[in-house]
């Protein structure tokens, strides 16, 4: 049993990243922890105004604030549909409200999690972003647990796609998931491989495979082999090349921020990667 993180604005519920949190949390027979990030416009402050010729002190609530009024019947409401989904899909749940910057907040919270699951669109700005938005950047970046960025839709799991290209924290990635997901050894499993240059390809594919043998029984490998010298971005592109239209798949990648898999999320790729495919992502720190 493991401990899930799944995160909700507040001010916009996900009904589609809750549905697919339930269904990991059923799968593994976990607690699904709903972690609800509330950015506040204003804190608790002193203000200095004068009566009479003489200065007082008068503080303002952000209890008394008609925004943050509205704020929490929507955090109320959003609370009251979580327990409502959780209740009816029969996933053992609890609530944290973090009121704070989310960003440091989540993280806190991720340190004492086993993963956590995201949408990708999840924002505390009010301005127009491109996809992942920074706030999902930060927490890819700075989380203390594998992260999840859930997919638009979801009908299940066929295949598991390792992503691999020869690096420790692919392996970890690789590694961190069969031990969190132990009820899909029996799905279909995909090395896809890419490979920048030809050296020691032979003997890593070989050692990597004869471990996944040992927790899995139907397993292929894909090479999509780069040119060598060839830019880490283009090789992620290759990856998205392979993906697109893809369903009923899990991505399994390595630390973000880390390797060429951090090119799959630079400003260029991010739209292409998570939004137009549609599949959850595992991603994982090393």
């Amino acid at each position: 049993m493991e401990k899930i993180l799944v995160v909700i604005d507040v001010l916009s519920p996900d009904e589609k990243t809750l549905n697919f949190a339930c269904y990991l949390a059923n799968a593994n027979h976990s607690k699904l922890t709903g972690v609800f990030l509330e950015n506040l416009s204003y804190e608790d402050r002193a203000v200095i105004k004068s009566m009479y010729g003489s200065p007082y002190i008068e503080t303002i609530l952000t209890t008394d604030i008609p925004d943050n009024i509205l704020k929490r019947k929507a955090c109320e409401m959003a609370i009251i549909q979580f327990n409502k989904v959780c209740k009816n899909k029969g996933v053992a749940h609890y609530v944290h409200l973090d009121r704070g910057i989310p960003a440091e907040e989540l993280i806190e919270e991720s340190r004492f999690a086993d993963f956590l699951i995201i949408d990708a669109e999840t924002s505390f700005s009010k301005r127009t972003e491109s996809i992942p938005t920074k706030f999902v950047k930060d927490v890819l970046a700075n989380t203390e647990c594998p992260v999840i960025i859930s997919p638009d839709s979801f009908d299940g799991v066929d295949e598991i796609i390792f992503a691999y290209d020869g690096s420790g924290s692919s392996v970890y990635a690789i590694k961190l998931f069969t031990y969190l997901f132990p009820q899909f050894t029996d799905r279909m499993i995909r090395i896809v491989h890419v490979n920048k240059d030809d050296e020691n390809i032979v003997s890593e594919n070989r050692k990597l495979k004869e471990w996944l043998q040992s927790h899995y029984s139907n397993i292929d490998m894909v090479v999509l082999q780069g040119e060598l010298g060839k830019l880490q971005g283009e090789l992620g592109k290759e990856l998205f090349a392979y993906l697109l239209e893809k369903e009923n798949m899990f991505v399994v990648m390595g630390a973000y921020g880390r390797s060429w898999v951090s090119n799959l999320f630079t400003k260029s790729d991010a739209d292409l990667v998570v939004k137009s495919i549609n599949l959850p992502v595992f991603i994982a720190h090393y």
